[in-house]
């Protein structure tokens, strides 16, 4: 009977036992009336850190930001009605990137539930098509169970968000305490061991191939440590070329001689001319999203595709694929991997070898060139000098979204996985400053850097109020143009140049606002003064708010137009057709 009291606890304390057994060591919130018992639970622990936030859809970005640099579910509480309601953007964010979180709602009594009380909403309805699966809990003694299944459902297969709707008298009630071990997980299983036979087929493909590409995406990182290592091994012992979705970039070396950078809508011309031209394209963990594939009847029009996926329901989805696979990347590459090694480690070396001087003449392109300045400091080069002084540093970057984002996917290197946060299926603008300040919180000792535009930054500027009480040094880097940049490109390409709302006419002084909020601000717009000005971010203890104004009216190159293939791609040098519109006919 001693040992049955000992597992009676309020759903509150539920919540917060849960979360310990869970290894959680932050959560980020913001209190309101229907979650206020559990506010009260953490109240009396000292485990788990808990960060006000300033608005509940920077909890959910500062979640991921958490989730994404460390590979661990992210955990965000918020209270009913426009708690919950707040929380869908980062919700739907996080699903379109596959990002693991565990998030928790608060709602009125289960009595209330209906009858359209003060701040109810249905969070389960709303919520349904934007997170990976949700509960709305209504027995106490079945809530711990519920929050161990949400724990392996977010983080099992391909990761995503979950939430738990409370009512508040569930959180009151006694129950029955589940512990995680005994908790019923068996429903939900993903696969994650290929098909060996299809492995083997893989091997047998990549032994002929002559002119191959790996295309890897954001579930290589997913997939842990070991899934990029493996993938590394086999692209450097085959000698294939690789390229990587934004969202998979850091799986494989920046650095790497296989190495073709970025493909997609911005990617790189070498990257999106060998997709375009490859016999075999071996997908790893990306999702053929419309961002890369461009025009898809003429998406690698010649290549035999194989797609490896822990979401069968990925496969076949957009492209059509020759050879599908289900499983782990980890998993299948270390089949593939024991499989070639065993045949005798082949491949087709007078293919490749053509095929690396085919790519080393769409190389000498020189894509990203562009026309510096000594008076105006250009975009491309602020990144440029930002690189070069960061590069050696334990270094994470976010981004907000826009041309700033693709700008630093061309320019900035990442060797690792892990170390680039950015807002990639849902586009979020107001995403980099908050999941800037979860990676800070998660690793506290590291220089982090949110790249920005000042209109997706000005988005979530509330949250300066966190990063100063909760002593966050994050540096935000903000590529001022006064404009919506990437608006008003698009509007350079198909609006003739009509600039409708894509400027701001009342920008805040950046190095005040910083200083109100106990920051310091930096402003630069001489490119002399720029690297002495990086280094100054750099060396403060403490947050910074940097601006650099740049060059107003400078396009972001390469760009597919929509609706093009992979070889029909703007450069640079098209500018002036660009901006006359003539680069469409």
């Amino acid at each position: 009977m001693e040992k049955d009291m000992a597992r009676q606890m309020t759903g509150a304390e539920m919540v917060v036992q849960a979360l310990k057994d869970h290894g959680v060591e932050v959560i980020f919130g913001y209190p309101g009336g229907a979650v206020l018992p559990i506010y009260d639970a953490i109240f009396q622990q000292n485990e788990i850190k808990h960060i006000l936030v300033r608005h509940e859809q920077a909890a959910i970005h500062m979640a991921e930001g958490y989730a994404r640099s460390t590979g661990k579910p992210g955990c965000a509480l918020v209270t009913s009605g426009p708690g919950a309601t707040n929380a869908v953007t980062g919700l739907t964010d996080a699903l379109m990137d596959s990002i693991p979180l565990v998030v928790f709602s608060g709602q009125v009594p289960t009595f209330m539930i209906g009858t359209d009380g003060f701040q109810e909403a249905d969070t389960v309805g709303i919520t349904r098509p934007c997170t990976k699966h949700n509960w709305l809990v209504k027995d106490t003694d079945k809530l711990a169970e519920t929050i161990h299944q949400a724990f392996h459902v977010a983080t099992s297969g391909r990761p995503g968000p979950v939430l738990i709707d409370l009512p508040k008298d569930v959180q009151f009630a006694n129950g029955r305490y589940t512990e995680p071990k005994t908790a019923r997980v068996d429903h939900y299983q993903p696969k994650v061991k290929g098909d060996i036979e299809a492995v083997t087929k893989l091997v047998e493909l990549i032994e002929t191939a002559a002119k191959p590409v790996f295309y890897t995406g954001g579930g290589v990182i997913n997939s842990g440590t070991a899934a990029s290592q493996l993938m590394r091994e086999l692209v450097d012992a085959t000698g294939f070329p690789i390229t990587s979705t934004l969202m998979g970039l850091g799986a494989y070396p920046a650095s790497g001689k296989n190495w073709l950078g970025m493909l997609g809508m911005h990617g790189l011309y070498e990257a999106n001319l060998a997709m375009h031209g490859c016999d075999l394209m071996i997908n790893l963990g990306a999702r053929f999203d419309d961002r890369i594939t461009g025009r898809i009847a003429d998406f690698s029009p010649k290549s035999t595709k194989v797609h490896v996926d822990i979401d069968a329901s990925s496969i076949n989805k957009i492209i059509p694929v020759d050879l599908p696979i289900v499983g782990d990347v980890a998993h299948v590459l270390e089949d593939a991997l024991k499989i070639w090694k065993a045949r005798g480690r082949k491949v087709n070396k007078e293919g490749l070898a053509k095929w690396w001087a085919q790519i080393e003449e769409w190389k000498k392109v020189r894509c990203l060139a562009f026309t510096n300045s000594d008076k105006v400091i250009k975009p491309q080069y602020a990144l440029q000098r930002l690189e070069a002084l960061t590069k050696d540093r334990d270094r994470y970057i976010t981004t907000e979204v826009g041309q700033h984002q693709m700008w630093a996917a061309q320019f900035l290197g990442f060797e690792a996985p892990n170390r680039w946060m950015t807002s990639g299926g849902l586009g979020t603008m107001g995403y980099g400053f908050p999941a800037s300040i979860g990676v800070q919180i998660a690793h506290p000792d590291a220089l982090v850097i949110n790249v920005a535009g000042e209109a997706s930054w000005l988005m979530n500027m509330q949250e300066m109020g966190t990063a100063t009480q909760f002593c966050t040094p994050v540096k935000q880097f903000i590529l001022n143009n006064e404009r919506l940049g990437m608006v008003r490109q698009w509007q350079d390409l198909l609006h003739g140049g009509r600039y409708s709302h894509s400027w701001s006419d009342s920008l805040p002084d950046f190095v005040k606002l910083a200083e109100s909020f106990g920051w310091k601000g930096i402003s630069v717009s001489d490119p002399k003064d720029l690297d002495d000005a990086i280094m100054e971010m750099i060396n403060y203890d403490g947050p910074v708010l940097f601006d650099c104004l740049v060059e107003k009216h400078e396009n972001c190159f390469p760009m597919i137009p929509s609706g093009k293939p992979h070889n029909e791609m703007l450069l640079a040098a098209d500018a002036a057709a660009f901006s006359s519109g003539a680069a469409l006919v």
